[in-house]
């Protein structure tokens, strides 16, 4: 692993990945949709297109021999043909990249998700099935591009995908800001009895993880092929989590509760209302994220541990440490 392009390299799970290899020397260059003078600054080669675009990823793949799949469209609400063409397309146009350029190794940025039917999953591992039906588009798609990732002849181009599970940490332009926009506007309710247990992933155990998931399709190939969950030491409860981060910055807990029976039937009327006269906004609640706030979902990372080498090195401690050091500042 020498020369090394990362797609979704501004994102904040592939800057991540970068930050790493850069800290390590590689030759590092990313593919986005956006500027990024920064990365520039640092001698960081941007390319900027859309993924969708199969000329435009097929040219510039052209001279690496790693690859980062991280680009993709998330969320929780949209319609199919956004999703698809991002996470399934752009999945196709990055495996032909690969293929046309004769790059020998692929590590695909996927999600749990893509295992969830919406009961309950305790220490679950990789032999768990993808659901016959999704609750939404994003999971449906990511599903789809990990197939195919997965399905690629081994033999030409190793491959191997990597399900972190709610990614968290500083610099995250996501997750962590509107949870603190709702916790600030009191706009959030236990759902369920609050005791549901969840993984949780820290940013830079994410890019360690891909970062060894790479060197190992390199070397002895034991990933090549498979699909790995990523967490840390222990899964958390995850209310009991997001009122500790609330406590760290200053934000009332979050103490009012509401059934999942009932947050299930918000989320359905809700969707059924944007889906008619509200559909680029993405409701307050939805039958997925429902299901998602009042379930367990935490997996067993031995198969990660025994093939790369993965244990995380930045504890649920010390990451809650940097996130409010970060908030705060």
């Amino acid at each position: 692993m020498n020369r090394v392009i990362i797609t979704g390299g501004g994102g904040f799970v592939g800057r991540a990945i970068l930050r790493l290899l850069c800290q390590q020397g590689f030759d590092c260059a990313v593919i986005g949709r956006g500027k990024y003078s920064d990365l520039e600054q640092q001698g960081v080669k941007c390319f900027r297109g859309d993924i969708g675009d199969r000329d435009f990823v097929i040219q510039h793949l052209a001279g690496y021999d790693t690859v980062f799949h991280v680009a993709a469209k998330a969320g929780i609400w949209g319609n199919i043909q956004e999703f698809w063409k991002a996470n399934v397309e752009g999945t196709k146009n990055v495996i032909d990249g690969c293929l046309v350029n004769s790059i020998p190794v692929l590590v695909y940025t996927s999600t749990p998700s893509v295992v969830f039917a919406g009961n309950d999953i305790i220490n679950g591992n990789e032999t768990l099935p993808y659901p016959e039906k999704y609750l939404c588009n994003y999971a449906k798609t990511k599903a789809e591009a990990e197939k195919l990732v997965l399905a690629v002849d081994q033999s030409s181009l190793k491959t191997c995908a990597i399900r972190p599970h709610l990614v968290w940490g500083p610099g995250d332009p996501h997750f962590i800001p509107r949870l603190l926009e709702r916790g600030r506007k009191n706009d959030l309710k236990i759902v369920g009895d609050g005791h549901n247990k969840v993984d949780i992933t820290y940013i830079d155990n994410v890019a360690q993880a891909h970062m060894l998931a790479a060197k190992n399709l390199f070397s002895t190939f034991t990933a090549a092929g498979n699909a790995y969950f990523i967490g840390q030491e222990r899964p958390v409860k995850v209310w009991e989590w997001i009122n500790a981060v609330f406590e760290g910055v200053g934000i009332s807990p979050v103490t009012q509760k509401i059934s999942l029976s009932a947050a299930r039937t918000v989320g359905f009327a809700l969707e059924s209302f944007h889906r008619v006269f509200l559909p680029a906004r993405e409701p307050k609640m939805t039958r997925f994220l429902a299901e998602q706030l009042a379930r367990s979902h935490y997996f067993t990372h031995q198969r990660a541990q025994q093939d790369f080498g993965y244990s995380p090195q930045i504890t649920i401690e010390d990451g809650m440490e940097k996130l409010i050091s970060w908030i705060n500042k």
